[in-house]
């Protein structure tokens, strides 16, 4: 006679009991998001980027932020400016070839980057030498830097001014809570950002800039 197999979890149901045991910590993010959500609505809204990088799967959750805030999450507003450093193939591949994959992200960063940008690294181990290094460039070009990353501690958390850490082993489990705190990020930046906008408003109606003056058969350019 035959054995019976022996009955266990699912692949899904194993997934799955991993995926919770890691959500439930997840909650004591919530005040770090809305307070980046915060700061991160009014860096954009004064002008500022975001600078984004990751590697495999975690440079798929950074290009998901980009889009979604150049873009949007929920209802229509300006376009806010968020750039995925992974995204640019050619100077990624040039980068790559003349200087080493170790300064893909670096390079970048010391082009794009301006003191009052931020740039958000994205990693479940935190320890890939390319963000490492561009986490360095980001401190001499004085970005602010955050982290998404695995478990703590680990290199990447140590280099960045704040990290929002998966407690969870698991690789797939660390990058499908990413993806949620993308999108709570992206709420609270959302949240936020009427209120940074006013703050920027000038007082008054401002013109600037040079405007033409039509009807004259040598139009008149009077400079505002």
């Amino acid at each position: 006679m035959a054995a019976t197999p022996a009955t266990g979890p699912t692949v899904l149901e194993d997934h799955l009991a991993r995926l919770a045991a890691a959500l439930l910590p997840l909650r004591a993010a919530e005040r770090l998001l809305a307070r980046w959500g915060g700061e991160l609505a009014d860096r954009l809204a004064a002008g500022g980027r975001l600078l984004v990088a990751g590697n495999g799967g975690s440079a798929a959750e950074a290009q998901h932020l980009t889009a979604e805030l150049v873009g949007k999450l929920h209802h229509d507003r300006q376009p806010l400016s968020a750039i995925a450093l992974h995204a640019e193939t050619s100077a990624l591949t040039a980068i790559g070839n003349d200087y080493g994959y170790d300064e893909i992200f670096a390079r970048q960063v010391r082009a794009h980057g301006r003191p009052d940008d931020l740039l958000l690294l994205l990693s479940t181990s935190g320890t890939s030498t390319n963000l490492l290094t561009a986490a360095h460039a980001a401190h001499h070009t004085g970005l602010r830097t955050w982290a998404f990353t695995g478990p703590t501690p680990n290199p990447l958390a140590d280099l960045c001014h704040d990290t929002l850490a998966v407690d969870s082993p698991d690789s797939q489990v660390v990058q499908e809570l990413h993806l949620v705190a993308v999108h709570v990020l992206c709420e609270y930046v959302e949240q936020a950002l009427p209120a940074a906008l006013a703050a920027r408003a000038p007082a008054g109606d401002v013109r600037a800039g040079v405007e033409v003056v039509l009807g004259d058969p040598d139009p008149e350019v009077q400079a505002r």
